[in-house]
């Protein structure tokens, strides 16, 4: 976009790749989804960038940001921690989707009076799994990353259509770009639950997901126990869309985004 600024700040171990809209207002910093990177946001700052100062990340092992190191833990709210620093952004909103808001809500509950407001979208809010089961979910992550390398990006536009026709088409250049980037060895684990990320955040939050028949991850129990376990939380469910619920029903989502964003 006209005006957006790209540049990289160091932190540990590497650097991560950010994009930047400029501008006066409030600092709003994103993190993508799991093969995803910060481009993959486009639309949504697009639509925000006259209100706020967005900063869109590459997570490590996505876009074009440091890739995992090899036989180290990786704590992706460390990376958030020392990028927003780097940045000079003080007390920014913080919003993530998926793996992203996951990593948000890590960062938010380590350090709550360092953010002013938090979106989390679609979090994997899901019972720890046993070693077993991790290692073969990192071993069919990494076969996806591998035939996403054999194909071109147009094939992959051209899948990604077929499989999600509702998405608007300025979604898929950077879903396909983003595919052709992301590291093998990106796949998280969780090592605590999830209940443990939320409790100690401060600032008001945001909640948002879609049906879970449409493949939401955050369920309605899920949602009703983020909110019994911390009173900052408000929930929203966006109908008609599932996990990737701002590419579903992007009208909705950002209906409820803009009022929580404007809000008190």
């Amino acid at each position: 976009m006209r005006g957006w600024k790209t540049g990289r700040v160091d932190v540990s171990d590497g650097h991560l790749v950010y994009h930047r809209t400029g501008g006066t207002g409030s600092a709003l910093l994103l993190s993508h989804g799991l093969t995803d990177n910060g481009l993959c946001w486009l639309r949504l700052a697009a639509a925000l960038e006259p209100e706020f100062d967005i900063v869109m990340l590459d997570a490590r092992g996505h876009g074009e940001s440091s890739r995992i190191p090899a036989g180290a833990g990786h704590d992706p709210a460390d990376d958030i921690a020392e990028a927003i620093d780097a940045l000079g952004l003080n007390a920014p909103i913080v919003m993530g989707h998926s793996v992203g808001a996951r990593a948000i809500a890590a960062y938010a509950n380590a350090y709550p009076g360092k953010v002013s407001k938090v979106i989390l979208e679609d979090p994997p809010f899901l019972p720890p799994i046993d070693p077993a089961s991790a290692a073969r979910r990192k071993d069919r992550f990494r076969e996806q990353v591998e035939t996403f390398r054999t194909l071109s990006e147009g094939e992959l536009i051209a899948r990604g259509k077929a499989a999600s026709p509702a998405w608007h088409a300025d979604d898929f250049p950077a879903w396909a770009a983003a595919k052709k980037q992301v590291d093998p060895e990106a796949m998280p684990v969780y090592h605590q639950p999830w209940q443990k990320s939320i409790v100690a955040i401060t600032a008001p939050t945001l909640l948002i997901h879609g049906d879970p028949v449409l493949g939401s991850l955050v369920t309605p129990e899920i949602a009703e126990e983020a909110l019994s376990l911390n009173c900052n939380f408000r929930a929203v469910r966006v109908c008609g869309a599932g996990h990737n619920t701002r590419r579903e029903n992007f009208a909705d989502y950002l209906s409820a985004v803009r009022a929580f964003l404007l809000g008190p």
